[in-house]
């Protein structure tokens, strides 16, 4: 397992020749997932990525509101770059795609994750045997998921957990906690007790939205997140696979690498990035999510862009 400050060569300019489509990919009830079809200059078919992003409200370019990750068009245009065509799309009941995000569950995402990948494949402009799928966060255990299931040609980990949801859980709170001004930290067991009983509540609901605490939450998402373990379906993937998580992600143990590398059969090239954080976005100072704002003012690092899209190009020749 490396630990490195991927340091990538100055990409080619993007010409006039990228394009732009929009489309909607068929989810399996009939919704109609929409998104964008980013296909790179010359004659195709094309190799292709599908693009999942993380957890939440997000759009197909991982925004949410004032939350703007900005993720999702910044990697199809260097994918586009280096001869790779790309698909993002809007989660449910976010922007262009109808319905209620709080109702939907992680495995409706990860089913909808697969039916954007078959619309993807079927495309005219794209070559569906040189397919893949890259993910951050959630996006990045659907793509494990998918890695296992629908075989693409590649699969790509952007900060993914490799170990069971209730334990990623468990470590992220354990690691905000500790990134808390010291005078909050005397509060830290009366938070614990107040965050247990209000996850039992969550486990023991049986609908799609619950009210815990006054707040309206996504619970069947959260039910389901939590008892999903993506070992198992790692242990499963033939594709190559590209992992990455930064050294100061808060929310994702750099250690599950190991694990990522340990369960893929053959091995998986892992890379554990100084500075990088789960924004995607290079901190040198002492991680904490108050720091999220300012980082989110920066673009997400280039060099780790144009690390994954000259990875991909180069497996899906």
């Amino acid at each position: 397992m490396d630990r490195t400050d991927v340091v990538a060569e100055p990409s080619p300019a993007i010409g006039d020749g990228v394009r732009e489509v929009e489309m909607a990919a068929p989810a399996d009830d009939g919704i109609a997932l929409a998104g964008t079809l980013t296909l790179p200059a010359g004659p195709g078919p094309h190799p292709a990525m599908l693009f999942l992003p993380g957890s939440g409200r997000l759009d197909r370019d991982s925004n949410a509101g004032r939350l703007r990750m900005s993720l999702g068009r910044p990697l199809a245009e260097e994918l586009a770059r280096h001869g790779v065509a790309s698909l993002r799309y809007d989660r449910r009941g976010v922007e262009a795609t109808p319905g209620d995000w709080r109702a939907v569950g992680f495995l409706d995402n990860r089913a909808d994750a697969a039916a954007a990948l078959r619309a993807l494949r079927a495309r005219p402009e794209i070559r569906a045997a040189a397919t893949g799928v890259v993910g951050h966060s959630e996006g990045a255990v659907h793509a494990a998921w998918l890695g296992a299931h629908e075989r693409p040609a590649a699969v790509v980990l952007i900060a993914g957990y490799a170990r069971p949801g209730r334990q990623a859980l468990y470590w992220q709170a354990a690691t905000l906690a500790g990134t808390l001004p010291r005078p909050a930290r005397a509060l830290l067991p009366i938070l614990r007790r107040i965050a247990a009983r209000q996850l039992s509540r969550l486990e023991a609901s049986t609908t799609d939205v619950a009210r815990i605490g006054g707040t309206r939450i996504n619970a069947r998402w959260w039910r389901e997140q939590l008892a999903y373990d993506p070992s198992v379906d790692l242990a499963h993937v033939q594709a190559p696979v590209l992992a990455i998580t930064g050294e100061k992600d808060l929310q994702v143990d750099p250690d599950d690498l190991a694990r990522v590398e340990r369960l893929v059969p053959g091995g998986a090239e892992v890379r554990r990035i100084a500075d990088l954080t789960h924004l995607l976005r290079r901190d040198p100072g002492r991680p904490s999510l108050r720091s999220y704002p300012r980082l989110l003012r920066q673009p997400v690092d280039s060099d780790l862009l144009t690390y994954i899209a000259r990875w991909t190009a180069a497996r899906l020749r």
